[in-house]
This record gives structure tokens, sequence and C-alpha cells, in this order.
């Protein structure tokens, strides 16, 4: 079996580092050619919570030869049409393309390589980028051994070659197999548009907002709206990491103090990670908030939803972009505290 990791950043690093210590045919497949050196000449090196250095076999896009059975789909979505694009003439009838990429990718690219040929997945832990061929591990090692995969078919059913996806990926964490994919997506996005988008407005760890009353008071109502869209789009969010998301809907914003706990033993873990979209904005270049935040106010707007945090969210995120300016937490904080007392006005 020849397995393609595509998108080789923080989380493809070290995801085939360890199925290609697994034992599987891997190539690490990234369009940086100064992390495909460094993968070659150093092997892939693990930091943070695993201290373990991989030999691995990594290539460019332009050096690809034969046909993959099985991809894991690891670009950050504002490349996923060149990435795939690319990968198409490597692909035979029956290869499988595995999302493991934030946000709810999967009808993007079901539209390029084939509904029949795509995959849904979901990553449960989190990792930070440092440079060519070097990624951090920054979400405790038990819970990666507990949650590290949901994967799931487009149709719901249970198949052989979800089977197959599984033990590739139990060389890593365990995978778990859903009949709801797209619930479970939901489920994510509501982890990536909370902590992931407050690290990425604020320029911050998610511990930083974690501990942070104001910044939690508005992470909580950035939760509250997405489980609304969701449920306005007839989508219910799977249980993750053993928990029901759908508990921290608001019916009023006294209930905020009720869902901290939740955070907590959710997120702690989690406390050293900061937002890949942060990292983004520190090397200057186009984050995925589109797909993130941006994801929930669009499906909002359809359904006439109101999402004014997750709207902020990416308006600051965007205005990082184009100034090239890291977010300043103190500052953009404020901005999120007004949004807070025009909701207490209007109510």
């Amino acid at each position: 079996m020849k397995i393609g990791v595509l998108g080789v950043g923080s989380l493809g690093t070290i995801i085939g580092a360890l199925i290609t210590k697994g034992g599987y045919d891997v190539d690490l497949i990234d369009i940086n050619q100064q992390n495909v050196d460094g993968l070659n000449q150093n092997g892939a090196k693990i930091t943070g919570f695993l201290d373990e250095t991989i030999p691995v076999k990594a290539k460019h896009p332009n050096d690809l030869t034969g046909k993959y059975d099985v991809i894991f789909l690891l670009t950050k979505q504002v490349y996923t049409k060149d990435s795939l694009e690319s990968i198409l003439p490597f692909l035979h009838d029956d290869s499988v393309v595995c999302t493991l990429q934030n946000g709810i990718p999967e009808e993007n690219v079901a539209a390029i390589v084939g509904k029949q040929r795509t995959i849904g997945g979901v990553v449960g832990f989190g990792a930070t980028w440092i440079g060519p061929g070097i990624s951090e591990l920054t979400t405790e090692l038990e819970v990666v051994k507990k949650y590290a995969f949901d994967i799931g078919e487009l149709t719901g059913e249970i198949t052989e070659r979800l089977k197959t996806i599984k033990d590739i990926l139990e060389t890593v964490g365990y995978c778990e197999i859903i009949t709801n994919i797209n619930g479970m997506k939901w489920s994510k996005l509501l982890m990536n548009a909370t902590f992931s988008g407050m690290s990425a407005a604020l320029g911050c760890t998610f511990g930083e907002v974690l501990y942070n009353q104001d910044a939690m008071r508005s992470l909580a109502n950035i939760a509250d709206e997405t489980i609304k869209v969701a449920r306005a789009n007839n989508v219910r969010l799977v249980e993750m990491q053993g928990k029901d998301f759908e508990f921290l809907e608001l019916e009023k914003q006294e209930d905020i103090s009720e869902k901290i706990a939740f955070y907590e033993e959710v997120w702690g873990p989690h406390a050293n990670l900061k937002a890949s979209m942060l990292q983004d904005l520190e090397k200057g270049i186009k984050s995925e908030i589109d797909f993130i935040n941006g994801h929930v106010s669009k499906k909002g707007r359809e359904k006439n939803i109101p999402t004014p945090y997750n709207d902020l969210v990416c308006t600051l995120v965007k205005k990082s972009e184009e100034t090239k300016e890291l977010p300043v937490f103190v500052e953009n904080i404020k901005e999120f505290n007004l949004v807070s007392d025009e909701q207490k006005a209007f109510n």
C-alpha cells in the first residue's frame, strides 16, 4: 500500500512520521522545498510532549511518481484546490482521500477528486510547526492515545476501507469510526472557531484565553453561535473526546459560568497550543479564517442567524493579514467587550 501525507506542516510532520514508523510506505508531500530537504536529510523531529526523530521520505509535488492508494489531506483549506489538482494524476479509481483538515472541506474535496474517493476525518490533537522538518506536539500524549482521530464515510456507512484507514491512523493514536462525520466536523469546527479563533484574534495561546474572564465570555458566545447555526442547517453536533458540545449552547448570558468547567476539562490539556491561524499571521501569510469562523458566519447569514462574535474574529484576523501587524491582546479584547456591551443594551 502506498500512502501520501499531503501538506507537511505541524500535524502532517507528526502524522507522516508516526505512520512511517508504523511500517507503512509513506511519502510526506509538501510544496516547501526547504521542508522537504530538511525531512529527507535530518528526518522528522518531533518535540514537545514527544521527543523523537524519525527517518522519513519526503517529496515535492513535482517529483511524484506512481499511484497512491491513500492520501491524508493536511494542507490548509486555502490550498485545497491547488494541492489536490496536483495529486490527481497520481490517484487511481479506488484511491481514498481522507480529509484531516480544519473546518468542513469535504464538499470541496469531493468536487475535485470525486465523492466516492472522499472520506471525512477529524484530528483531536494539536501541534506547532517549528521549522523545516521540526514539529512540536502541543497536546499531552494521553489525549493523543485516547482521541487522536475520528473518521467516517460521507454516506454514513461502515466500510472495509474505513477499517483500513483506522488501522493506518492508529500508528499515531486512537482512531474511531463514526456514522455522522458531518456532525463530528461541526464539533471540531466549534473547537477551532472558539479557541483557535480567539487565539488568532487576540494573539495568544489557548491557555491565555481559557484563564481570562473577558475572553471566555466572548468565546462562549462563539460556541453558542456555532451550535445555533449548525442546528439551523439540520446538523446536530456529535460527542467529541467523550463530551457533548451541545451542552455549550446558551439560553442566557448568565449561563456562561456553568460552562467554564467544561471548557477547562476539554481544553486544559491544550493550554500551550497556539492556533495555526496565529502562526500564519506571524509568518505573514493568509490564514484559514474564512473556512473556520467565516464558515459559521456564512452559514449563519444563509439562515438569518446572527453571528456577531464570529464576525468580529474574522474582522480582526483579516485586519492583521492586511496590515501585517500581529494582534494585540489588550486592544482586541476591548473590541469583543464592545460586542458584549451592545448585546446587553439590545437585550
